[in-house]
């Protein structure tokens, strides 16, 4: 397979060839809105997983609860990928690219050179004291092995999770549901505070002790030492916990290491243009894509983000650098715990005021974040129908008072 794009910085021809590196959404949208956009020529997709593409978040809520068995989680089968006219190298690993070349180089030894190249390899969980059997979960293989732990166990079973963001707390959600002990154990003073503020991460935090979970705050983990099918876990406040599984949910970095040493500008992911271009004829997309958006580079690592991303990097290597259009998104996520669904469109930030505009905060509640004299973000919980109501004013740029005078009884 070879590209040899005349003007890697101008449309991309429609009989060409495109590599897309990745193989979870973000790729597989990038693939499909080619194909959408009328492209023709030679697609390859790599994928470092031998699985087809499969859906990520059921993983910590249906497939680790048994509801689901993994087949349930594809995004596309084998004969989806065919009618597509990919060609997909699953189960290997991309180790370098050649930025002027747009050549791929991969580990089984082979290369691949494109007139397009889409970079998709999304991110990878950090690891804690994985020596002593501290688990993540990223990954189908990674969700049926803690499946199994946990069931092999039975009732009963003393589960600590290591971080409160969104991951760890639906796994404790599921596994609780499942006759788990579990403790939560975290860092900050209140969870969450980083992606939604103190406010709304404080309301979330609480889900935890109303379903019977133990959620430890102000909390460092010193130490896991496993003997035998026990761990122990020992905390910073000199405290210690016995576990039968212990599970790291602390976030995840951007897999880039295979980029190291090319020519692309590497800072927390990939660094890219308001239209995703990283280079000439080299477009990001999902957890490692960071780009400038209200006015600072961001990287944001959830579902819908990863879908749209995909889409557009599709149609702006189809247009061309010169002529793509900015991506400008309304974000939006949502993480299903205790049988509640917290949904958040908007992108928020830590210091934006927040004001609950419908229900309170022990309960369920629309809150909108105010950054400025503008509605920069709306957080719910379980009030889909009101949230999705606040989307056309994100998307036009609504100030905080037009936000207001929305949230009004009529």
């Amino acid at each position: 397979m070879s590209g040899t794009a005349s003007d890697p910085g101008g449309p991309l021809d429609a009989g060409g060839a495109v590599v897309v590196v990745g193989g979870s959404l973000a790729g597989l949208r990038a693939v499909q809105g080619l194909r959408r956009g009328g492209f023709t020529g030679p697609l390859v997709l790599v994928g470092a997983e031998a699985h087809l593409p499969y859906d990520r978040p059921p993983l910590s809520k249906q497939v680790l609860s048994g509801k689901w068995e993994p087949e349930r989680t594809s995004l596309a089968g084998r004969e989806a990928l065919d009618e597509l006219g990919v060609d997909a190298r699953l189960g290997h690993r991309a180790i370098s690219l050649d930025v002027g070349a747009r050549r791929v180089e991969l580990d089984d030894g082979s290369s691949l050179v494109g007139d397009g190249v889409v970079v998709a390899t999304g991110a990878t969980p950090r690891h804690l004291f994985a020596d002593e059997g501290v688990v993540v979960l990223r990954t189908i293989d990674d969700s049926l092995a803690l499946r199994d732990r946990v069931a092999a166990v039975g009732a009963g079973c003393r589960l600590v999770v290591i971080g409160a963001g969104f991951i760890g707390s639906e796994v404790a959600s599921t596994c609780s549901a499942l006759g788990c002990v579990v403790t939560v154990v975290e860092m900050l003073p209140v969870p969450l505070v980083p992606a939604l503020g103190e406010t709304i991460g404080g309301a979330l935090g609480a889900l935890h002790g109303r379903n019977g979970v133990d959620l430890r705050t102000s909390t460092s983990v010193e130490s896991v030492t496993a003997s035998s099918s026990v761990a122990t876990v020992e905390l910073g406040d000199g405290t210690s916990l016995e576990a039968d599984v212990v599970v790291a949910g602390i976030g995840v970095v951007p897999e880039v290491s295979w980029l190291f040493g090319s020519e692309l500008t590497i800072e927390n992911g990939v660094v890219c243009d308001p239209s995703l271009f990283a280079a000439d004829g080299i477009v990001a997309a999902g957890d490692l894509a960071r780009w400038p958006f209200h006015g600072e580079l961001v990287r944001v690592e959830h579902w819908q983000m990863a879908a749209d991303m995909g889409d557009a990097a599709a149609t702006g290597l189809l247009a061309g650098r010169a002529a793509a259009p900015a991506f400008e998104p309304v974000p939006y996520f949502w993480s299903d715990q205790y049988g509640e669904k917290i949904q958040v469109i908007g992108h928020p930030s830590p210091a934006d005021e927040v004001v609950v505009v419908d229900g309170s905060l022990d309960e369920r509640f629309i809150a909108l974040y105010r950054h400025g004299d503008a509605l920069s973000a709306v957080a719910a919980l379980t009030k889909p129908r009101q949230l999705m109501g606040y989307r056309p004013l994100l998307a036009a740029g609504a100030s905080f008072d037009e936000a207001l005078a929305a949230s009004e009884p009529r």
